[in-house]
Order: C-alpha cells, then structure tokens, then sequence
C-alpha cells in the first residue's frame, strides 16, 4: 500500500478493472528509500494514544465515543424540529412503511451487508454536514484542489467559499463506487478514515479539499477492505486528468497523517453503520423496505432450522462433556455376572 514499486504502478493494473495495455515507461518507479527509514517499525498494538487525542474527540479508534458527523448533524435536525413547532408545520404523510397482519416489510439492510445505494447517500450526508459544520478551514496544500486539480477545467475562483451541496458530493462518490466496483462496507470505512484524518491531522473537510481528502479515504478503504483491490493507476483511469504520481503522493500523506493506523476495529465500524441509520432517519432517507414475498419466507425459514440444528448439536456436545454426578441417579445400571 502506497509503495510505488508495487500495484500503484503495475502497468497491467489491477484483476478488478478492465484495462487497455499500457507502456511500462509511462511511469517511473522508484525505489529509492528514504535516510530515515529505520530497520524497525512499531507495531500499531504497541503504539499509546497520544495524550492530547481524548476518548471523546476519537471515535474512529473507540467504540464509546460518539461519531463527528452525527454530533454535528443533531444541531440541523434540533432546529428543523423546533422551527416545525413554532410555524405548525404538519410532519405530512408518514413515508416510512409499517408491517400489517397481511403484509410484512423487512429491510434487507444488514450491518454485514449494507444497502450499498442507501450507505452511499448517508455517507455523503455525513461528509456534507462535516463541510456545513466545520468550525475553519483548516487544511494542507496536498488536498487543495486549486494546487492539485482534479481535472483540466478551470477551478473557479470562489471554490474555496461556496459550500457543495449533497447532491453534488453524491453524484461524486456515486461515481467513484460505481466504476471501482466498490463495495457499501467500503463506504463506512471510508468515513471512519475520513474522520481520523480530521482528528489526527486536526484538519477541517471544507471547499477547497473535500474532493482529494474523500478520494483519499476511498482509496485507501479500497485497499484494506476489498481482496482485489483497485490500484492507484485504476483511478488514473476512472478520473481521466490525475497523474498516478499525485496518487501516490496523496496517499502516502494520507498514511503518515493517519499515523499509518489503518485498523477498524468491528464495535467501531457497528458503531459507525448504526450511527448512519439514525442520521437517515433524521434526514428522511429511510432504507428500502420491501414486503416479505413467499420465497424469501422460505429463505428465512430455512436459515433458521440450520441455526437452530447447529446449536442443538453444539448443545448435546457441551451436554456429553459436562455430565456431571448429579445425573447420575437416571442411568441405568447393567446386571454384573459372577462367575
């Protein structure tokens, strides 16, 4: 990951993507390792938290601790709610869909198995509202999109003031998803490395950034998350002005800035999937709900016979190897024969 020598520049790209042949010589490796690159590297389970990163401002590493984007949301939801009270603004026709005797709706929707549409769009809420809610703008020069664009159109000049709407963020990701072939998990790492970004680099998510610093974030869930991972020069495909050596470059910042902590642990990444439901109920981006059709019913009914035959079969194993004296009394005691 991020070493150039290796499948950010393979001139055959990666076994995900479909790619043209390129020339070997349209990209230059290099292998030159750096004066300070010592024979020793700390393991990520030895390295302490540093003092100044509390429990409350790290909820990429802690599951008790509450996630930014949710925390910034709840301003928005709070005063859409008290405005709704004072003006006597009808909530309208609920839009969520409730079971009846005749019909039952489940959502298909897991922790396991995220709705990848549904997760994309609550991703970028999130990412929206981490713009919306910055409290400056805080940044560094290899996430500016004016210094390193992302395409040949001009950036307009008031690029760094004018917030991006969420469409627009999801028109973004959408597309980056889409060609990749990512998966929806992939979206909620992507947040949790975006918001240890912003906590360990003290960084803000604002204009002129958010594009490079979520490409980042993609990038790097792609890799860590997915067996075949998409390489550097795959992106290069999918954004057609974007040299592979800014990918390189980007990414390597954005390990250093993360401390090279890539780990998610699996309370954090449930913490960060349940904290996405409740933000698309706050929102009304309700996950599809579809009725419980005859061969699905079956489906279900046949997962749980198998569960529940597993667990009888492991509960007569721990039965046989815990008999205890007490059971004794049942047996039933065979005749001796005297000879």
């Amino acid at each position: 990951m991020g070493n150039t020598a290796s499948c950010c520049v393979s001139p055959s790209g990666s076994p995900k993507l479909p790619r043209q042949v390129e020339r070997l010589e349209d990209y230059q490796i290099n292998t030159d390792l750096s004066d300070d690159t010592g024979p020793y590297l700390q393991h990520i389970s030895d390295r302490e938290v540093p003092d100044d990163l509390a429990l409350e401002s790290n909820p990429s590493d802690h599951a008790r601790a509450s996630t930014i984007f949710l925390s910034k949301s709840q301003t928005d939801v709070r005063d859409r709610r008290k405005s709704n009270h004072i003006n006597h603004v009808s909530p309208g026709l609920p839009s969520k869909k409730y079971s009846s005797c005749s019909t039952i709706f489940i959502d298909d929707s897991t922790v396991s198995q995220p709705n990848l549409k549904s997760t994309i769009k609550c991703v970028t809420l999130a990412i929206y509202y981490h713009i919306k809610k910055r409290d400056s703008d805080r940044s560094l020069d290899i996430f500016d999109e004016k210094m390193h664009p992302l395409s040949r159109e001009q950036v307009p000049d008031d690029y760094s003031r004018t917030d991006p709407e969420h469409k627009l963020i999801y028109r973004f990701v959408r597309t980056l998803f889409s060609a990749a072939q990512l998966t929806a998990e992939c979206a909620i790492v992507t947040l949790v490395y975006l918001e240890r970004l912003l906590t360990y680099a003290e960084l803000d998510i604002c204009p002129s950034n958010w594009k490079r610093i979520v490409l980042g974030a993609i990038l790097l869930a792609s890799k860590v998350w997915d067996d075949q991972a998409v390489w550097n020069v795959d992106y290069c495909q999918i954004l057609k002005d974007i040299t592979v050596e800014d990918m390189n470059e980007m990414e390597r910042h954005f390990l250093e800035l993360l401390q090279f902590n890539i780990n998610v642990p699996a309370s954090v990444y449930a913490k960060y999937y349940f904290d996405l439901r409740s933000l698309a109920d706050d929102n009304n981006l309700s996950f599809p709900l579809e009725p419980l059709s005859n061969e699905r019913a079956q489906k279900l009914e046949a997962i749980s016979r198998l569960c529940e035959d597993k667990y009888k079969d492991l509960s007569r194993v721990a039965m046989r190897r815990s008999f205890s004296a007490d059971n004794l009394v049942g047996i039933r005691r065979s005749n001796a024969v005297l000879s």
